[in-house]
């Protein structure tokens, strides 16, 4: 666990990600770099929970917008939206998770990932 107070990462479209959740109060917003770990299928998970429906789908449009904005990077794919219990954003090398708690809870991904370098971000930046 650590806390980084300038920039969240060594990687921007990390940082875009995180800037997005942070604008529509994505909470407990978790970055698990999977850089390191063997046979991993992705190099980051980053993850947040939302308070409903409406504010996870408003938390994964923020991310799509404030990455386009930023970096002109879109999704190459997009999962869950209609229900929004859990949303899935697949940037190729970076995947975006914005649950409801009781469905980040029920998959516990920093969990099954426990093995990549997990930071929680504390602060909004």
């Amino acid at each position: 666990m650590s806390k980084k107070n300038s920039t969240i990462s060594d990687n921007t479209l990390v940082d875009a990600i995180v800037k997005g959740m942070q604008e529509k109060k994505g909470l407990t917003i978790t970055i698990v770099d999977l850089t390191e770990v063997i046979n991993s299928y992705a190099n980051y998970f980053i993850i947040c929970s939302g308070t409903s429906n409406t504010n996870v789908q408003a938390i994964a449009n923020s991310v799509e917008e404030i990455t386009w904005d930023l970096l002109k990077e879109k999704p190459k794919h997009i999962e869950g939206y209609r229900e929004a219990n859990w949303i899935l954003l697949d940037f190729f090398d970076t995947m975006v998770h914005v649950f409801q708690e009781e469905e980040r809870e029920h998959f516990d991904l920093e969990n099954l990932w426990a093995d990549g370098k997990i930071t929680h971000i504390t602060e909004i930046q």
